[in-house]
């Protein structure tokens, strides 16, 4: 969504003026205490390491499939503190980063991928339901926006291709009137709502839920316990943590993400890319009024820079994304989860889409590091003579997929063939990045021609046409 000039230029920068740089989600003072560190030497049967989803939903259904198994988790900080507490609360039916990158990569498979992906999402409904998770989930869906008149076009477009594939069950085309009719902005010019294939949700108490209902299972959680090191220990592994301690396991699953991987050769395969989004104070009933929105769908423009944006529980609106920042060097720091000039970037945009809204003042504004990979979506693998397992390189689609992929890990480390394990997708890895300072130049060409792209109607110029020929990419 292009930014546009605004009548009063320093309304949007006031509007920041109370907002703190925290994330949203995890400023809540209901949120629990952390477990206790891990002090002394543990034995189990399964150890996960990490304690965002994809570490949680892999113990808690390793409990489910097995209640005999001894399971461990640890977590470095608290449960749910980093992507899994920090994101926009959109938990997608997609295991492929959206269709057209799972057609266009895995096209012989893809009814069999969106099959699953359907199925993992009605799971983890069933499965917030199943342990009393109250974390706001509403199966809205989705609205894909077009804001320029070329985007309109190709939503169209792709909405009758995907018909004609058998693509589009419970997916709208929108035209101008009735998306604007769903919620109304001036920049909206069509969109496709999918109806089913997505739910909104408060992550953070997503996460505090798993917990909750893993302990209730059996497993020990360990908050604030680092894993440092790996390494085969007997028939089995030994992981080291900060007080001296280790952890002897039979199996390791490794859902760190976007942080270091313990395998070192999957290290190369990520990297972190930098997303920021703003919360506003609650809408007054006249505000919420001026815009609609009353089907509550979470909605995202269909720029390369695009926005995500969605209303909570009370009636605040979220709106992240635009910047997609890279480090040079690849490293996760504090420091990067604040970033005022993209805040301000933000504010801009949003009163660009709802012009009605003046006068509302963000509460909150934070960022945080997402796994990405040149594939967009999540790879697999073992290490250690099928001993460790690993999923990563989620690239901001992880609220749904990281369970599918909690699954796959256990696969794995079960040694059996399975639907999942026989997927494509999951036996070959993507393209990995090249070291510096090859990959920030590699992704800095790739965010301008982005941005161009998006400037001159959608036009790829060689670089990401090059790009699209070699399966490589660059997303948040």
């Amino acid at each position: 969504m292009a930014p546009s000039a605004m009548n009063q230029p320093y309304q949007w920068i006031r509007s920041l003026s109370d907002a703190q740089p925290v994330p949203y989600w995890l400023d809540d003072p209901g949120r629990p205490r952390p477990e206790r560190a891990l002090t002394t030497s543990e034995t189990c049967d399964l150890l996960v390491v990490g304690g965002g989803y994809s570490g949680l939903w892999t113990a808690l259904i390793a409990k489910e499939r097995d209640p005999r198994r001894d399971v461990v988790l640890v977590e470095g900080r608290a449960v749910g503190w980093a992507a899994s507490g920090r994101n926009g609360g959109f938990c997608a039916a997609s295991l492929t980063h959206g269709l057209p990158n799972g057609l266009a990569r895995w096209p012989e498979e893809i009814h069999k991928l969106q099959e699953l992906g359907a199925r993992n999402l009605d799971d983890i409904e069933a499965a917030v339901a199943r342990h009393s998770i109250d974390c706001d989930f509403e199966r809205t869906g989705e609205i894909d926006v077009a804001t320029e008149p070329y985007q309109a076009a190709e939503l169209r477009d792709w909405h009758e291709e995907t018909a004609r594939r058998g693509l589009a069950e419970d997916v709208e085309f929108l035209d101008t009137e009735a998306v604007r009719e769903q919620v109304n902005s001036p920049t909206f010019q069509a969109g496709l709502w999918d109806r089913r294939g997505v739910a909104m949700l408060h992550p953070a108490k997503l996460a505090w839920g798993l917990k909750r209902a893993c302990v209730k299972l059996g497993v020990r959680v360990y908050e604030h316990t680092p894993a440092l090191t790996l390494k085969p220990y007997g028939a089995g592994m030994a992981v080291r943590t900060p007080y001296g301690g280790r952890i002897r396991a039979r199996q390791v699953a490794l859902g760190t993400n976007v942080f270091p991987n313990l395998v070192r050769r999957v290290r190369s395969y990520t990297v972190p890319v930098y997303d920021y989004a703003l919360m506003t104070e609650p809408l007054t009933p006249g505000q919420l009024a001026s815009i609609g929105w009353k089907n509550r769908q979470g909605l995202g423009d269909s720029a390369n820079q695009f926005h995500y944006f969605r209303l909570s529980a009370d009636n605040r609106i979220l709106w992240g994304g635009y910047d997609a920042v890279y480090p040079y060097g690849g490293r996760v720091r504090a420091e990067y989860d604040d970033r005022p000039e993209t805040y301000a970037k933000l504010a801009g945009h949003f009163f660009t889409c709802f012009p009605q809204l003046e006068g509302v003042r963000f509460t909150h504004a934070w960022g945080g590091a997402i796994d990405t990979c040149s594939r967009f979506s999540a790879f697999f693998g073992t290490a250690h003579q099928q001993k460790v397992a690993y999923a990563a390189g989620y690239t901001g689609l992880g609220v749904g997929a990281t369970r599918f992929g909690a699954e796959v890990m256990l696969d794995l480390l079960s040694g059996e063939r399975t639907e999942r394990t026989e997927l494509h997708m999951v036996r070959k890895k993507p393209l990995p990045f090249p070291p510096e300072p090859f990959a920030w130049t590699g992704i800095a060409l790739t965010k301008w021609s982005l941005a161009r792209a998006d400037a001159q109607g959608g036009r790829r110029n060689l670089w990401l046409r090059t790009m699209d020929r070699l399966g490589l990419g660059f997303d948040s």
